[in-house]
């Protein structure tokens, strides 16, 4: 299941955008590198430009659940912004990856020094964390749970 969580740049007022892009960097992954690990420390995000990365939750005695796909636009890691700062699912990417780097430690920084442009990413990181929080809890009664047990809206 996919879930749509694009546009943290574009749900942002033009002046954070601005300042936000200002801090970001190119970076790529080859199709197959893990990204970051469920329980390490949260110190970047990324918003993809191309390709994608599968999320993913450790689960005891089984294999890891793939619970979300995201691609371009999508916010890679949401974990950075809330203490205690570690992630709380894993990322490997399927194919080739471009994105944008930040460093979340002066990302923070910002957001104390622009109570605004703070508001507006906390803001539209939250509304992506439930997004994802949903996503993930249908996942889970899909793959886990009694038939029947998935989304029931």
């Amino acid at each position: 299941m996919t879930i749509t969580t694009k546009g943290l740049l574009g749900a942002l007022p033009a002046h954070a955008r601005d300042r936000l892009t200002e801090l970001g960097r190119e970076v790529s992954f080859p199709a197959g590198t893990r990204v970051f690990e469920e329980g390490h420390r949260a110190d970047r995000f990324w918003v993809i430009r191309s390709g994608s990365v599968a999320l993913d939750l450790h689960v005891p005695g089984r294999r890891a659940a793939q619970v979300e796909t995201l691609g371009p636009g999508d916010l890679l890691g949401c974990s950075w912004l809330f203490a205690p700062y570690c992630w709380h699912l894993g990322a490997q990417t399927r194919t080739p990856v471009t994105a944008e780097e930040y460093d979340a430690a002066a990302v923070r920084a910002l957001c104390e020094a622009d109570p605004v442009l703070g508001y507006a990413i906390a803001r539209r990181v939250a509304e992506i964390v439930t997004h994802r929080l949903q996503g993930t809890r249908t996942r889970l009664l899909d793959l886990y749970g009694p038939q029947g047990s998935g989304d029931r809206r």
